[in-house]
């Protein structure tokens, strides 16, 4: 009976030692640290973290929401269907601070002015969120990231009580405009995400939606008050590190813009060559039905058969039209069918009507595309006319 009352006392006690480890001191910080862009696509956005620092307990823990598992099961897949689950994960601030340092990225800081309940309810929830059967979420880069999750964290451990305001020369944009400022236009990253995602990015994001980019988090939680007390949501604001500036080199040499510029030029100059001769050269046609309806495929594939919400309504489809895969046999005939000539019209109005939507602010395309569509619209006034004149 004895020893059982002492083992016991011992886990009580243990119990209670571990439960006074996570509470923080009345010293205790919390700060929402904001990482600039870095030099690969994926860091081209930034990232945001809360770190933790109580100097009475010596606790100094970086948690954010970025990272991933290559490990998990089907990982590249569940990546292109929109269904990855992303992870919440603790760092000592050190390793974290040397890891930014190493890759040359601002790190700049802002602490919260919270008191020291709201504090310890956000440092619990980070804790309880850190457990391995609470540390994934669905990923969505618009509306659930890395950076969402800092601000949906704070107004949770804040009951709410938080009210954000529009920072000073806060100008409203689209959910691409957004992306682009933080892309150089004629870069592949940019050209892939203007072919790969629809118009539904073309609207205007509400000055909340901003906050799925960690500048934005910045920016807002900076000019943010608490409800009722009226207080500033930041009492300080520091930079940790600031970013060496160094020269960046000039692609363009392996830009997009060049190489559908020149591969523009190739194709005007074989459908100047093909009018003059009078003659169709067959393996550009089916070269480039190919082209536009694998992509078009592709895109149909993103908007219908994943969770992505900014592949929905792409009207990339207007010149990558999935139907070129399967009428290819039309391009081997001396005389085509007179169906296929309406058929090659078609996309030529498409051609236009992707203009208009252009012009109208519908949805922006890929800069790098418009030496490349507007070829392809000449090639296909030319083989409109071929095929007629050859079906006389």
């Amino acid at each position: 009976m004895k020893k059982t009352l002492f083992i016991l006392i011992l886990f009580l006690f243990a119990v209670k030692v571990n439960a006074q480890k996570n509470v923080l001191s009345p010293e205790a910080e919390i700060s929402v640290l904001t990482i600039g862009p870095g030099a690969s696509l994926y860091d081209s956005f930034g990232h945001n973290a809360f770190r933790v620092r109580d100097i009475v307990k010596g606790t100094d823990l970086v948690f954010d929401y970025g990272r991933y598992d290559f490990t998990a099961p089907n990982f590249y897949l569940k990546f292109a269907q929109g269904k990855l689950n992303y992870l919440i994960d603790w760092n000592y601030y050190e390793d974290f601070f040397n890891i930014y340092i190493s890759e040359n990225r601002t790190i700049e800081a802002q602490v919260l002015n919270l008191s020291e309940t709201e504090k310890q309810a956000l440092f619990d929830y980070l804790l309880n969120n850190i457990k391995p059967e609470n540390s994934r979420y669905l990923y969505d880069f618009f509306y659930d990231n890395c950076a969402t999750k800092i601000r949906d964290v704070v107004e949770i451990a804040t009951n709410n009580q938080i009210e954000f305001h529009e920072p000073n020369n806060f100008k409203q944009q689209t959910f691409r405009e957004l992306i682009h400022s933080n892309l150089n236009r004629n870069s592949w990253g940019c050209f892939g995400i203007d072919v790969a995602l629809g118009s539904v990015i073309d609207r205007k994001a509400t000055a909340y939606q901003h906050m799925f980019l960690p500048k934005y988090i910045h920016q807002f939680f900076g000019s943010a008050t608490i409800k009722n007390s009226g207080k500033k949501l930041v009492k300080a604001s520091n930079t940790l590190y600031k970013k060496i500036e160094v020269k960046e080199s000039n692609n363009f040499l392996t830009s997009p813009l060049l190489v559908f510029g020149l591969l523009a030029l190739l194709i005007l100059y074989i459908t100047y060559s093909d009018y003059k001769k009078q003659k169709q050269t067959v393996w550009l046609d089916v070269s480039l039905f190919i082209i536009t309806g694998l992509v078009g495929i592709a895109i149909l594939l993103l908007w219908f058969a994943t969770d992505h919400t900014g592949t929905h309504q792409n009207y990339n489809l207007l010149w990558a039209f999935a139907l070129n895969i399967f009428v290819i046999g039309q391009l081997f005939r001396k005389k085509t069918k007179t169906w296929f000539i309406k058929y090659l019209k078609l996309l030529v109005i498409l051609l236009a009507l992707l203009t208009l939507h252009w012009v109208i602010g519908v949805q922006v395309f890929a800069i790098g595309l418009i030496p490349f569509l507007i070829a392809l619209c000449i090639r296909y006034v030319f083989l409109i006319k071929h095929y007629a004149t050859n079906s006389q």
